[in-house]
């Protein structure tokens, strides 16, 4: 069973002394430090221009990668808060003895949830594939040979949270320990702590992806014990169960989606107003206040209402899951989502089931992430013929051109290693530079 006394780490990179709670600065604890550096980090940064569903819009305002991002924040500072109150209540020796506050909860879980989709290529959720496909269809088929089954998995199912994740803790450019979050912020963001391999070994929700490329597994390795989680795997399949605090991560990013992709389609006239404003009367029927409803004339203000209303209700709802169910969580027996316990179920799937008819599979959305699946394998290409002819002696001067573009780093020369850099590389453009330099190799300048 897991221990919220190891759970809260406070512990870094590099520390050798152990952080204790009582020991923080009460006007700036590790945790708030956490959110800091994600929301000030490049890599955050450029995902103001990765959109979240809709590719390269410009046709009206959409949510980016980065305002997605932003409401998951709020949203699970909201749920740690809530929830954080309650288990201290439940156990008060972790404030009377160590010190901690509900607002550490809230602190971990915004900062885990502003970084959840920082590993995101551009593209949504296309570029995930679109990178996978390279590897599995296209010609990146030419490395599997060469590659240990872990290593090719990685890389023809590749995925972002594990990119995430090397995003946040890689030594780079002579920093140590990339942002160097603590240790109970790490074990938040990471809502699949396994390996590529097995794939989906069990049903459990933990092992619906993968959340660590093999390079990492390592450190992950370290901050798992750190935290106290519990091993799922074997000597030959790291796997554990989730940080607790990780469940709300993923409560904050579903109930987001679910309501913002929603109201997306609804601003670019895919949605019917009335159809919404049915859909979201049912989630919220039992708050809704009706007099305030009727007061209120125009469409645009009523969906303003109901969303606020939605989404306070599926706060609510994900809490009281949580507290109900956290001997389970602590166990690692809990293994579905918060929200599909919800008995809100219902009305959330026909919300879910109207946005993927309607938005995700809309006309605009497919085409802009077939050119998607275009620009990345064309970068992808260009960019591993230059890595490979490098590694073999046998470099042109075009590929030494395309080597330019990451700049005087010592360019790594075996297959896993520049292929992951390659991938890594790529995964960081925002959607207008992968355009741009796609561009630029098909001759268009």
């Amino acid at each position: 069973m897991m221990h919220w006394e190891d759970l809260l780490s406070l512990q870094k990179q590099g520390y050798t002394k152990k952080r204790l709670r009582i020991e923080e600065n009460e006007s700036r604890t590790g945790f708030e430090v956490d959110y800091d550096r994600v929301i000030f980090s490049s890599a955050f940064r450029s995902l103001q221009d990765k959109t979240q569903v809709i590719p390269l819009s410009k046709t009206s305002f959409v949510h980016t990668r980065l305002t997605h991002s932003l409401e998951v924040s709020v949203v699970g500072r909201s749920l740690g808060r809530q929830v954080g109150k309650a288990i201290l209540e439940k156990h008060p020796h972790l404030q009377t003895v160590h010190g901690f506050q509900a607002t550490d909860f809230g602190a971990i879980v915004a900062a885990a949830a502003l970084a959840h989709d920082i590993g995101n290529p551009p593209f949504g959720h296309s570029g995930e594939k679109a990178i996978g496909a390279y590897f599995l269809n296209g010609n990146g088929q030419r490395f599997k040979s060469v590659l240990s089954d872990k290593q090719y998995q990685d890389l023809i199912d590749f995925e972002g949270n594990a990119n995430g994740f090397k995003i946040l803790t890689e030594t780079k450019n002579g920093v140590s320990g990339g942002l160097r979050l603590t240790f109970a912020t790490l074990g938040a963001f990471m809502k699949y702590p396994k390996e590529s391999l097995p794939k989906k070994p069990t049903q459990h929700i933990a092992d619906k992806k993968y959340g660590v490329f093999q390079d990492d597994v390592p450190f992950f390795k370290e901050v798992a014990s750190n935290l106290g989680l519990q091993s799922r795997g074997d000597a030959n399949a790291m796997s554990y169960n989730r940080h607790p605090l990780a469940f709300l991560v993923e409560a904050a990013d579903d109930i987001c989606y679910t309501l913002i992709d929603f109201e997306d389609g609804i601003n670019l006239g895919w949605i019917p107003e009335e159809t919404a404003l049915e859909y979201l009367v049912n989630l919220v029927k039992d708050s809704l206040n009706k007099d305030k409803y009727a007061k209120l004339s125009q469409s645009k203000d009523r969906l303003a209402y109901l969303r606020a209303l939605a989404i306070n209700t599926l706060i609510s709802e994900a809490v009281q899951i949580f507290i109900e169910n956290e001997t389970e969580i602590l166990k690692g027996d809990f293994n579905v989502s918060l929200l599909e316990k919800s008995k809100y179920q219902a009305q959330i799937s026909d919300i879910i089931k109207t946005s993927i008819a309607n938005v995700y599979q809309s006309p605009e959305v497919v085409e802009k992430e077939l050119a998607g699946y275009k620009i990345l394998s064309t970068l992808l290409d260009g960019y591993t013929t230059a890595f490979e002819n490098n590694a073999n002696g046998s470099v042109r001067h075009y590929d030494k051109l395309i080597l330019k573009h990451f700049g005087d780093n010592t360019l790594p020369t075996e297959p896993y290693q520049y292929l992951m850099y390659c991938c890594h590389h790529v995964s960081m453009l925002t959607d207008g530079q992968a355009l741009q330099l796609f561009q630029k190799i098909q001759g268009n300048l």
